[in-house]
């Protein structure tokens, strides 16, 4: 049996480093991070760019999950409305896979220090603190198990989450 462990959240929360501990604690495991489908430069929001990374996503995830190689699959992605979630299992082969989504959370100033360090840093830009405080309240709404990361690490939360019966 293999897992899919989907990670949502919003920018500067943690999927990333989480999911990069969590493939090392998890046996034969994959990792993608949704992102890495579209970086480019200028990054370019349009109908057409968001049905190309959705179109990248599930061919990678849909190989991943095709290989008998990997029996962990983990994938992160802002995932911030239910209806991309959706979208995102219906291209899904999922005969045989377990399915966890998981939203990571947390309070406003622990994600506004993350984000001011990675300002400081040159990681991200100024404009992500206010974009990514707007979407905190939208992970309350979603079909997902929650995680509230204000107060571990990104290792103790893939720990939590590779201890998921």
């Amino acid at each position: 049996m293999k897992t899919l462990y989907i990670i949502g959240g919003t920018m500067g929360v943690g999927k990333t480093t989480t999911c990069q501990h969590l493939k090392k604690i998890l046996p034969d495991s994959v990792f993608l991070d949704g992102d890495w489908c579209w970086d480019s430069h200028p990054f370019q929001v349009t109908e057409e760019t968001r049905h190309m990374v959705m179109d990248n996503i599930c061919y990678l995830l849909n190989n991943f999950l095709r290989v008998s190689a990997y029996r962990n699959v983990i994938f992160c992605w802002v995932l911030h409305e239910q209806s991309i979630i959706d979208d995102l299992l219906s291209r899904l082969n999922l005969s045989g896979v377990c399915v966890r989504v998981i939203s990571l959370v947390c309070d406003r100033e622990s994600l506004c220090a993350r984000l001011t360090k990675d300002v400081a840093t040159g990681r991200r830009e100024p404009d992500v603190i206010e974009r990514s405080v707007r979407r905190l309240p939208l992970y309350r709404g979603l079909q997902t198990e929650k995680l509230d990361v204000s107060a571990i690490t990104a290792k103790e939360a893939a720990e939590w989450i590779a201890a998921l019966p």
